[in-house]
């Protein structure tokens, strides 16, 4: 995901639940309202979906809000992209509506720099 000059590379893989921003919990992200806006992806999916999940996000560049934004967006591809392809297309759908209806950056990269 990118957000102006802020570029995030999310890696999701079959585990127990643990999603790690550049090697520490996505939890201690400061301040609260952009950890907030981080979760966005997680809060919309619910906790139960990608309880089996482990993601890595790395993320560098830009400013913090624009690391945030470029985070959530990662986050978001890489369980749509899991979805598609290690269980069925149906839940890939219904992920991506949901995330769509909610907000179209979490998917669609903004292209003003």
């Amino acid at each position: 995901g990118r957000k102006k000059t802020a570029v995030a590379v999310a890696h999701c893989k079959a585990g127990n639940g643990s999603i790690k921003l550049n090697g520490s919990p996505l939890e201690l992200v400061q301040p609260d309202i952009l950890r907030f806006k981080a979760f966005e992806p997680v809060l919309l999916l619910g906790r139960n979906r990608i309880k089996n999940l482990d993601i890595r996000i790395r993320v560098k560049g830009g400013g913090q809000v624009s690391q945030i934004y470029a985070i959530r967006q990662a986050l978001s591809k890489a369980i749509v992209a899991f979805f598609q392809k290690y269980v069925d297309e149906q839940s890939k759908q219904q992920i991506k509506d949901a995330l769509l209806q909610y907000d179209r950056t979490l998917l669609v990269a903004d292209p003003r720099r």
